[in-house]
């Protein structure tokens, strides 16, 4: 009965010293998907030439978009970070997130659009590391914006603008956590 007690005890133990502190963090791991790591994927054009993580995680999109045209990298814009406020709703004619915890390391995000729109903004909820994003048109061209690798606070910031009103296929958004967990949101307005 003693051997019984003794294991029963080192089992509270074990599971005492590696449970989760609370249990909103028991449920978070509980539901939380795993996804892969892989090499991280340039096209050949890319215009950034400075040395990106080699692996990263995958977040694919939830929606599938087919741009039918060759890619063609347009040059690099540096990004200038700016507060800004967003449209009206009635703008706004499309939106997605994405959320990356702190020990994921980089994460390649990308959301398909297939949207016409006049600008696409970046909300954060957190605090990151952002890289670059690639923002692709339907006609193959492919915007690289050059967030230089710095952090950035949550705040909403204008990603790209482009008055023509231009069909958006998808945006790829390459940052890493720096908060235990960070919120992207895409808006693409009209």
């Amino acid at each position: 009965m003693k051997r019984l007690m003794d294991k029963v005890f080192a089992c509270m133990l074990v599971f005492a010293l590696f449970a989760p502190a609370d249990a909103s963090a028991q449920r978070r791991r509980a539901v939380r998907v795993r996804h892969p790591r892989a090499a991280l994927v340039v096209h050949p054009g890319h215009p950034l030439r400075r040395a990106l993580p080699a692996t990263v995680v995958m977040h694919p999109a939830r929606k599938v978009v087919l741009v039918k045209a060759p890619l063609v990298f347009l040059p690099a814009l540096v990004w200038t970070a700016a507060v800004v406020t967003l449209p009206e709703r009635e703008h706004l004619v499309w939106q997605d997130s994405e959320t990356i915890e702190s020990d994921d390391g980089w994460v390649d995000t990308n959301f398909g659009i297939d949207a016409k729109g006049n600008a696409l903004f970046l909300e954060l909820t957190g605090k990151a590391d952002l890289n670059f994003a690639e923002v692709t048109f339907a006609n193959g061209n492919v915007q690289v914006v050059d967030f230089t690798e710095k952090t950035h606070q949550t705040g909403l910031y204008k990603l790209l603008d482009f008055a023509d009103g231009r069909q958006v296929m998808t945006v790829r958004i390459l940052a890493q956590s720096k908060s235990d967990e960070t919120k992207f949101s895409v808006f693409l307005s009209k």
